[in-house]
C-alpha cells in the first residue's frame, strides 16, 4: 500500500507580532487591523525555500535508511531559481543519493499536494519508491497590506513509500480553475489580488466545498467519518461558511495555524497535515484539502505504524 512512511516539519525561530505591524503601518490602511491577532514566522536573512524545505527533510528522514530513497520532489511558489533544478539543490544536504528522480513543482498554491499526490501514485504504479516530497514558501506582502499581515514561512516534508506506512493514501479528488484571486508575475516580488469579498465568495466558499464534497461522493464517505479535516483557508468569513457547508465540528477542523505562522503558501495544507499526525491515532481517517487555481483533496487512513514515529520535531517541536 502506498501512503506517508515519515513526516517532518519546520518553521523559522524568528517571530513578528501582528500587533506591532498595526502600530507601525495602519496611518497607511487602517483595514490591517483586521488582522491584529497573534504572530507569524519570519525567515532569517540566511534562510530560504530550499534551506526550510533541507530542515523539515531531514527531520522527516530520520529513522529512515536515505540509502533506499528514489525521488526528491519539491513544491514552492517562491523557488530561488527559474533556470535551474531546486529539488537538486536539496538532495545534497538531505545526504541521499544522486542516482534519484527530482522535480520542481510550482505555479500554484496547491503544487504542495500536487507534488505529494504525484509522488503517491508513482508509488502506486510500482516504478519508483520512497519519494521525499517538500514544501516551503517565503512570501512577501506589500506594505500595510492583508498579505503583510497574514503571509507567514513554514516548511513541511514526507517520505512516501510502501512499506512501514504510517498513513495510507486512500483515494482523492481535484478540482481546478483558472480562478485569478491571487497572481504574481515573472518580475514581481510580491502578489496582488482581487477583492476579498470575491475570493471568499467565489473561490474559497465554492471551490473547497466542491472538492471535499466531490471526494465524499467518489468514496461514499461522510464528513463525520473523518478524525480531521484539514484546509488552508485564512479568510474567517469563509471558514465560518465552510464549516457550515460541509458540516465540519470544531473537533474535526485542524488549526490552519494562522495566530502561530501565518500562511505558509504551498506548504501549509501539509504543514496542517504534518501537525494533524503527531496527534492522529491507529484507525484516524484524514482529509487533506489545498487552495489556489483549484482544490486537491487528499484521503488517509492511519496504521499502527504511527506509534512508531518518535524523535522528530515536526511543527508543534518548533512552536513549543
Amino acid at each position: 500500500m502506498a501512503g506517508i512512511c515519515s513526516y517532518g516539519g519546520y518553521v523559522p525561530r524568528y517571530r513578528l507580532n501582528r500587533g506591532v505591524v498595526v502600530q507601525a503601518m495602519a496611518w497607511m490602511n487602517i483595514a490591517i487591523m483586521a488582522h491584529a491577532q497573534g504572530e507569524k514566522a519570519v525567515a532569517n536573512f540566511d534562510e530560504d525555500p530550499i534551506t526550510m524545505a533541507v530542515a523539515a527533510g531531514i527531520d522527516a528522514l530520520k529513522g529512515v535508511d536515505r540509502s533506499t530513497v528514489e525521488g526528491v520532489y519539491f513544491a514552492s511558489t517562491t523557488m530561488p531559481y527559474k533556470e535551474r533544478l531546486n529539488a537538486g539543490i536539496i538532495i545534497p544536504p538531505l545526504n541521499v543519493k544522486d542516482q534519484v528522480r527530482a522535480a520542481d513543482f510550482s505555479g500554484g498554491l496547491k503544487a504542495g499536494t500536487t507534488a505529494l499526490l504525484s509522488a503517491l501514485e508513482g508509488v502506486e504504479s510500482g516504478r519508483i519508491n520512497n519519494i521525499v516530497v517538500t514544501s516551503a514558501d517565503c512570501r512577501l506582502g506589500l506594505a500595510a497590506t492583508a498579505q503583510e499581515m497574514i503571509f507567514g514561512d513554514a516548511a513541511a516534508a514526507f517520505v512516501v513509500g510502501d512499506k512501514d506506512v504510517v498513513a495510507e493514501f486512500k483515494g482523492s479528488y481535484s478540482v481546478t480553475y483558472d480562478f485569478c484571486d491571487h497572481i504574481r508575475s515573472n518580475n514581481a516580488d510580491t502578489d496582488r489580488q482581487w477583492e476579498e469579498r470575491w475570493i471568499r465568495d467565489m473561490g474559497y466558499s465554492q471551490f473547497i466545498p466542491e472538492a471535499i464534497n466531490g471526494l465524499l461522493q467518489k468514496y461514499q464517505l461522510t464528513i463525520a467519518d473523518f478524525a480531521k479535516v484539514i484546509y488552508p483557508c485564512n479568510n474567517r468569513g469563509a471558514r465560518k461558511d465552510i464549516n457550515k457547508k460541509l458540516g465540519i465540528s470544531p473537533e474535526i477542523e485542524q488549526s490552519n495555524l494562522q495566530a502561530e505562522i501565518g500562511d505558509s503558501g504551498t506548504s501549509l495544507p501539509l504543514v496542517m497535515l504534518a501537525q494533524a499526525l503527531e496527534t492522529a491515532k491507529p484507525g484516524d481517517k484524514l482529509l487533506v484539502a489545498s487552495y489556489g487555481s483549484g482544490v486537491d483533496a487528499l484521503y488517509f487512513e492511519v496504521t499502527e505504524n504511527i506509534q512508531k514515529k518518535t524523535g522528530r520535531l515536526g511543527i508543534s517541536g518548533y512552536l513549543a
